[in-house]
């Protein structure tokens, strides 16, 4: 790992500023909304606008890349997320903000596959998989970082939003004068959502469920807090807990996973989260328990992501996990689309817990499915090893995760043989 990160710290440098001015700007627009006096449903729309944007982005972006070329399209969109970020406090009003957060979800797409691209390049076969470790622990660490930065100055100044524009400004520099070359971009072989359903129905259902849980997660928990007259420090540390569960808890689950049946793991992972998130929406409850709560949806959804793609690599060829990583990511996109919206929807009738109750009705959802796809067939042969993924990385970064996690042929029921259907 050392000599990992000596070679592409570049880039991993770059990689952790812009998370952390992606997650200073996810947290504080929820808070500064609320001061702005905008309602529970518009700021729903504002942070759904972030995922419509990335999704647009993962389908338009590559086309974009392989026209002018990775350095021209990352220098660009880098400058359209640093202009959204100072934009925000000048143009308060949430229609505006839905444009803006929308452009800035389709930017953050880019530089994201750019970077992971640059990454994936410059390793080999024997230090991609540590390559690839230590970029999702820098994602990790940014977007921890960025919640004690939020406590820097006030929110309803300007300062907030000057920071988070500068690291980002400040993140194209290493990555830019780095001197690994820019990579190719292939073209990716087709994979239709049909046969990826019949080949992983769980993993299909599962990714568009755990959409809906981050967005909700990411994008609802600083309204969340400030609907409940939270205190900046308070929704901060609240926020930083969801991250600290996620990092804590992936090993161990990871490793259980490749030693049992991963359904039976994101069974019960699913049914313990969801009777928590009940409790804590329908309980009245004090600070620290609800770091508790945090630590446990942080610990149990972020694993779950990364269990639920192994999962679905159990099924695969290698030739077919780039296409599959691109139609999971596809599903997960229109999940995280819909999860605010219905977020702020159910918050607006039932009030600030039903934050709580939107993802319990996930979990539990997935716990149910879970549940009746072991009646319908056996767990696959031979295994994949659990890889960690965090929920930002493009489909780019989760196709080789995918790949390094391979570790032989799935065993597939004859009628999911055959080659790949065309899109």
């Amino acid at each position: 790992m050392p000599k990992v990160v000596a070679t592409s710290w570049p880039l991993l440098l770059g990689v952790m500023l812009l998370m952390i001015g992606n997650g200073m700007q996810g947290t504080l627009l929820g808070i500064r909304g609320t001061l702005e006096g905008f309602g529970t449903f518009e700021l729903s729309v504002v942070m759904s606008s972030y995922f419509v944007g990335l999704l647009g982005g993962s389908l338009m972006v590559p086309a974009m890349i392989r026209r002018v070329g990775h350095v021209r399209v990352f220098a660009a969109l880098g400058s359209v997320i640093s202009a959204m970020l100072v934009l925000f406090p000048v143009l308060p009003r949430w229609e505006v903000w839905v444009v803006l957060r929308a452009l800035m979800g389709f930017s953050f797409c880019g530089v994201y596959i750019s970077a992971e691209s640059w990454l994936n390049s410059s390793a080999s076969n024997e230090t991609r998989g540590q390559v690839l470790s230590a970029y999702m622990i820098v994602q990790l660490i940014g977007t921890f970082t960025a919640q004690v930065l939020l406590n820097v100055a006030d929110p309803a100044s300007f300062t907030l939003f000057v920071i988070p524009s500068v690291l980002v400004s400040f993140a194209f520099i290493p990555i830019l004068l780095a001197d690994t070359p820019a990579p190719t971009f292939g073209t990716i072989r087709p994979l239709s959502f049909p046969r990826l359903w019949r080949l992983s129905p769980l993993g299909c259902m599962g990714m568009l469920l755990t959409g809906g849980i981050f967005a909700a997660m990411f994008g609802m928990s600083a309204v969340w807090g400030s609907k409940t007259g939270l205190s900046v420090k308070q929704i901060t540390t609240f926020v930083g807990a969801l991250y600290a569960g996620g990092l804590v808890l992936q090993y161990p689950i990871g490793w259980l996973s490749d030693r049992h049946d991963r359904r039976k793991i994101i069974l019960a992972l699913s049914a313990f989260a969801g009777v928590t998130m009940l409790l804590a929406g329908l309980f009245s409850l004090p600070f620290w328990a609800l770091l508790g709560v945090a630590m446990v949806l942080g610990g149990i959804a972020n694993p779950l992501y990364s269990l639920l793609i192994a999962y679905t690599n159990d099924f695969l060829t290698k030739e077919d996990m780039a296409a599959a990583s691109s139609g999971l990511l596809f599903l997960n996109g229109l999940g995280a689309i819909s999860g605010p919206l219905a977020t702020g929807w159910i918050m607006e009738r039932v009030g600030p817990n039903g934050f709580f109750h939107f993802i319990a009705l996930n979990f539990v959802a997935l716990a149910l499915y879970a549940a009746w796809r072991m009646t319908r067939r056996a767990a696959p042969g031979v295994t994949g090893q659990f890889a960690t993924v965090s929920p930002t990385a493009s489909a780019l970064a989760v196709g080789a995760v995918m790949e390094e996690a391979d570790t032989g042929e799935p065993v597939l029921p004859p009628e999911m043989r055959g080659p790949a259907a065309p899109l």
